[in-house]
């Protein structure tokens, strides 16, 4: 299951007494590229709503960068029945992080906005994604069970479009909204078509070219209709959460919409993992980190966010550069071995009192 800082992962935790499973680097290499993603997405945000270079470097980043991150985490999720260490992982690394991160943000809410809520059913930020790889995994050994799983994520995730009483609580129509790149990396797994990849290696060439033209098109396709794109709001249809009659669609054929955007994120997602460099780089070591930046960047640009920094005059082009390079800064950063170990308690907890020992556990049974 999960090795230590990252969110979705390959190998077994230090301590577990399991053996650790080898990493492979272009694993590591796209969950940095994805959290970094991740952080330069909400650090531009706000710059959308008067700048079109903003919004362009926006959606980009938002047709494929959350499918690409639930796709990984599909890749390295077991189907089989869960046992007790699964279990437990399940608490440790996703229940007990969320519940800890969420009591932060009220208690930094109350503190600036004065806002008196502690509602864990309703995710601060970016928390809804731990909730929504909770529930990938409490339902995957189901999924597993019956035949085309692939097909009922589909399904799901374009069928909850329509029903606008299944909202954002515990993230639940996001989690089912995003399924299909969950499901769909557990089946590569199964597929063993990503273990096939240096058998192509004389074809690599004209893959990657592929690759490049398809982010080509993507970035072709956002610019030239940028202006259409800012009319419809098409960057709430990437959050995957509101109903089609919530994103001002309740035509009968929202849900081909949504059908088209996913396959728009499996094509790029797939270029995203074409283009990705496959041996060890200098932001390989980063990638053991994902969980560190993902749960601890929000609080950096927060205050960006909220005291207007990057607003009014400062939209330019150089701004926005500016705020990429700074977003990028952050994820190396908060990657460090420092911040790691600082904030290993609240981002890794290890409650082993929590638990039952075995002498407990068969009394009990």
């Amino acid at each position: 299951m999960a090795t230590t800082g990252t969110i979705p992962t390959q190998g077994e935790s230090p301590g577990t007494g399991r053996r650790l499973a080898p990493r492979v680097p272009v694993w590591d290499n796209a969950r940095f590229a994805c959290v970094t993603l991740v952080v330069i997405g909400h650090g531009v945000q706000r710059l959308t709503a008067e700048s079109n270079n903003a919004l362009i470097v926006y959606l980009f980043i938002y047709a494929f960068h959350m499918p690409a991150f639930a796709l990984i985490s599909g890749y390295f999720s077991k189907s089989g029945p869960p046992g007790v260490h699964q279990l437990k992982k399940v608490i440790t690394d996703i229940l007990l992080p969320y519940f800890i991160m969420e009591t932060i943000w009220t208690v930094v809410q109350f503190l600036v906005e004065g806002k008196q809520e502690l509602n864990p059913t309703s995710p601060s930020w970016t928390l809804w994604f731990l909730l929504a790889l909770g529930i990938f995994r409490l339902i995957l050994p189901y999924l597993a069970l019956v035949r085309f799983p692939l097909f009922w994520a589909l399904l799901f995730s374009v069928g909850v479009g329509y029903l606008p009483n299944v909202d954002s609580t515990f993230s639940l129509s996001r989690a089912i909204g995003i399924l299909p790149f969950f499901v769909l990396g557990w089946k590569l797994k199964e597929w063993g078509i990503i273990e096939r990849w240096p058998t192509l290696k004389a074809a690599a060439w004209w893959i990657r070219a592929l690759a490049v033209g398809i982010f080509g098109a993507w970035l072709y396709v956002v610019v030239a209709n940028i202006q259409v794109w800012r009319d419809v709001d098409l960057r709430f249809w990437f959050f995957y959460d509101d109903s089609y009659s919530g994103l001002g669609e309740d035509q009968w054929w929202a849900g081909g919409v949504r059908l088209a955007i996913i396959v728009l994120a499996v094509l790029l997602s797939a270029s995203f993992f074409v283009l990705l460099p496959r041996g060890e780089t200098w932001f390989t070591d980063f990638g053991q980190a994902t969980m560190y930046v993902y749960l601890l960047h929000s609080f950096i640009l927060y205050p960006i966010r909220e005291t207007g920094v990057i607003s009014g005059e400062r939209t330019s082009a150089v701004w926005l550069l500016s705020m990429i390079l700074a977003c990028i800064a952050i994820s190396i950063a908060l990657s460090s071995p420092l911040v790691r170990r600082i904030f290993r308690p609240l981002i890794e907890p290890k409650p082993e009192w929590l638990f039952l020992d075995a002498d407990e556990k068969q009394r009990r049974s």
